[in-house]
């Protein structure tokens, strides 16, 4: 972060969602809930795979995982940009922008690891049931989770070392409400066409190899569902569909921030507020509505909890 040593600009401006106070105070009201929401539903599951040892499974251990990744993908830009919505004068300081940078791309790239383990994960026990527990052993669980932050972190600092020491000398005005490398490159004031290329086409292949990865891989699964069908393959697809709307919903907006060539701003601040803030949301529901399991252990844990308050009371 020494590069803001050497530049003029101290802050960055954002432009924000809208300017009619009416949509502001909907943004506000709308993105309230789904943030609370997000934060109760994804501490639920991890609580609910902590406690209830029913749940103490490969499976859950990463959804568990994922849950604490999606209150950080809430946690990076929500918060700010509620603060931000009747404010007139949307700031953010250089460091503050570099910092936001530095943990969505962490997150994005620790997330995009664990859903392919958790493919790995559904690849294992569908198609060799009974090396399951021997190859998702707590050793590869460990490891899978040690992985995906690893290369979240290697992954943002490998994007970071090209722009932290950017030139920036007068634009400072985002047309955003949150910090990302393609717009942050456009305000430096040397050339970065060359750059920019670089970062769209590290990030664009990042996000676009990982998703056809994860299509082959549960396309191989269903074939394998169909080909031995048997008592449990209805319940194998309605945990795959589960799997892979969530994929779904990660790699849509992701994909077309780095890799469609044609970028829509008012498309682009959709996607973004869907991703920051309804995916987060929809994913714990997703894999609990879908999943009798985790249905029934969520109403244990819960009836534990209103039986200590009783008792402690």
């Amino acid at each position: 972060m020494d590069g803001a040593n050497h530049s003029t600009v101290s802050e960055f401006v954002f432009l924000g969602l809208t300017n009619s106070w009416e949509m502001q105070l909907l943004l506000f009201v709308f993105t309230s809930m789904f943030y609370v929401a997000s934060i109760m539903g994804n501490s639920l599951i991890m609580l609910t795979v902590i406690y209830d040892h029913h749940l103490h499974s490969p499976m859950y251990f990463l959804l568990a995982n994922l849950s604490f990744i999606d209150m950080g993908v809430s946690c990076v830009s929500c918060p700010k940009m509620l603060y931000d919505l009747f404010r007139k004068h949307k700031v953010i300081s250089f460091n503050g922008c570099i910092t936001q940078i530095f943990f969505i791309h962490i997150i994005g790239g620790a997330e995009m690891v664990l859903l392919i383990a958790m493919a790995f994960d559904r690849y294992v026990a569908i198609c060799k049931p009974l090396h399951y527990l021997t190859i998702m052993s707590p050793r590869m669980c460990i490891f899978f989770v040690v992985a995906a932050w690893m290369l979240g972190i290697i992954h943002s600092v490998a994007q970071l070392a090209f722009v932290v020491n950017l030139s920036f000398c007068g634009p400072n005005v985002l047309d955003s409400f949150y910090c990302d490398l393609p717009r942050f490159i456009k305000l430096a004031c040397t050339d970065t066409y060359r750059l920019e290329l670089m970062v769209t086409a590290i990030s664009g292949f990042i996000s676009v190899g990982s998703f056809i990865i994860l299509l082959i891989s549960y396309a191989v699964i269903i074939l394998t569902v169909h080909k031995h069908s048997s008592g449990g393959s209805s319940k194998a697809l309605s945990t795959l569909s589960a799997h892979i709307m969530v994929v779904v919903l990660f790699f849509g907006p992701v994909i077309f921030f780095y890799a469609w060539p044609f970028p829509y701003i008012n498309l682009d601040k959709f996607l973004a507020i869907f991703d920051a803030v309804l995916t987060p949301f929809l994913n714990p529901i997703i894999y609990t509505f879908r999943n009798k399991e985790m249905k029934v252990a969520m109403k244990r844990v819960c009836k534990q909890f209103v039986h200590f308050r009783k008792i402690s009371k």
